[in-house]
């Protein structure tokens, strides 16, 4: 070990990225008056912001690459919260920011960060509808409808 190597910042992780990214959403996300509150019932709010923000001018015009990471990463975490779930990350993957999952305890894999930019890119594709789905097929009984 050199000297300068006590100097070099050690760059996180990407399992040390996705709790930031998410927390930094759920912050951004109320500053902008949408309400994340850690339920898959909030990406509603999700859908809510894809609908009022894709314009010009809106948040979602221009760069997006760490939003859709950050909307991907609290998916993920209200996955991995709720439904038993653990990410699978790959530092070493060039993609890696775009390619972490959720694996659910029945072997099940989503990818959240993929379903955000599918939502990006295809207005129709609702993060709720997703959410939902991956909720009743984990059998979450918070999801049940009367």
């Amino acid at each position: 070990m050199g000297i300068l190597d006590r100097f070099r910042r050690k760059r996180p992780t990407l399992r040390e990225d996705i709790p930031k990214a998410s927390a930094w959403l759920k912050e951004a996300m109320t500053s902008s008056g949408y309400r994340l509150d850690g339920s898959v019932e909030s990406f509603r709010e999700l859908d809510r912001f894809f609908e009022e923000q894709m314009r010009p001018g809106g948040i979602l015009d221009g760069q997006v690459g760490s939003k859709l990471f950050a909307i991907g990463c609290y998916m993920g975490e209200v996955f991995r919260e709720r439904l038993g779930g653990t990410w699978e990350t790959d530092d070493t993957d060039p993609q890696g920011e775009i390619s972490i999952a959720v694996r659910f305890p029945d072997g099940a894999v989503c990818w959240p960060v993929q379903r955000a930019m599918k939502r990006y890119q295809d207005s129709e594709d609702g993060l709720y509808a997703y959410g939902l789905m991956m909720a009743e097929a984990s059998h979450d009984p918070s999801t049940k409808r009367a």
